[in-house]
């Protein structure tokens, strides 16, 4: 019978918006890889008492807040790994390699230059990934979106998904030109699309994929190069295992609450969203009904934060 493991694991992110890592021992499981700080839930602790007292003997600081970021199960040929991880949004004290172990704060885009153990990969897509994703709804003429999409950018979200129904480049590459020359190098642009359509479009890596279900039950593998953020929509377990399957880099999972878009669905509710996201290493977006007080109720169901139209797009 495999050996089964409940880790604690801090994200501890300084005013830089700098990530701590460390470098496990050589002598350790898979030695000399780089990973984020943590250690073993011991018997009568909970996670959070563990990570502040694997912080504290680690790295020397205490914590003084944390809140739940992502978590993954993963089976090596030895063992089962469930890694419970936390952001760490305040703590104290200078982090220092207190058991010799080289220490360093990275900047998130910089994180996959690093080797981590496999089961690491969903934690650095999930650093890199905003809490909130905001979607762009209906429109009436390419002026009327450009105002709109103005409005929604103002709104500091850092990431914007391009949904215009019935989306080809030929009707509506100036609507890709007015996104992007809109956005930023915070702001990370997806287009919701199918691949032939995306792999028309000339972004040189800076714009994004997010499939519907439907065009993401198509696929066997992942349609577009590592580089290129890869998201898509799902309503169910068979669809969220098949994102995990082509590596997708995010989900969202929908509706969680009734939305007026689609009456006469039924509502996943937080208790159904956390149970099947239990299920999957994917970081997911709840989408469905949400606004930004739902932000707190997602984090703590085990979403990576929140999708909306509503919530930012003028209608």
């Amino acid at each position: 019978m495999k050996k089964y493991l409940h880790v604690a694991v801090g994200v501890i992110e300084n005013n830089f918006g700098q990530i701590l890592i460390a470098k496990r021992p050589e002598s350790a499981h898979q030695g000399g890889l780089w990973e984020f700080p943590g250690g073993k839930v011991d018997s009568g602790e909970n996670c959070q008492q563990a990570l502040f007292r694997e912080l504290n003997e680690e790295l020397a600081i205490q914590v003084e807040n944390s809140e739940p970021l992502i978590q993954i199960r993963h089976d090596y040929n030895d063992k089962s790994v469930l890694l419970d991880v936390h952001k760490v949004t305040c703590f104290s004290g200078e982090p220092k390699g207190n058991e010799g172990q080289p220490v360093r704060w990275v900047n998130p885009e910089f994180l996959s230059e690093y080797a981590f153990p496999a089961a690491n990969q969903p934690i650095i897509q999930a650093v890199r990934l905003s809490r909130f994703c905001a979607i762009t709804g209906s429109f009436d003429s390419l002026n009327d979106f450009t105002e709109k999409f103005s409005r929604l950018v103002s709104s500091k979200r850092k990431m914007v998904q391009l949904r215009i129904k019935d989306f080809s480049l030929q009707q509506h590459n100036e609507y890709i030109d007015v996104a992007k020359g809109m956005c930023d190098k915070n702001i990370q642009l997806q287009v919701n699309t199918s691949v032939n359509e995306f792999l028309k479009i000339d972004s040189n890596f800076k714009l994004g994929l997010h499939l519907n279900s439907r065009g993401l039950m198509q696929l066997e593998f992942r349609p577009v190069d590592k580089k290129i953020l890869l998201g898509a929509s799902c309503h169910s377990l068979a669809e969220l295992k098949r994102a995990e399957k082509i590596q997708a880099d995010y989900v969202y999972l929908s509706p969680v609450k009734p939305t007026y878009s689609h009456p006469g669905v039924e509502a996943l509710g937080w208790e159904k969203f956390q149970k099947i996201v239990e299920q999957i290493n994917i970081p997911v977006y709840a989408l469905g009904g949400m606004t930004e007080t739902d932000l707190t109720a997602a984090i703590q169901s085990g979403a990576q934060g929140i999708a909306s139209i509503s919530a930012w797009w003028c209608e």
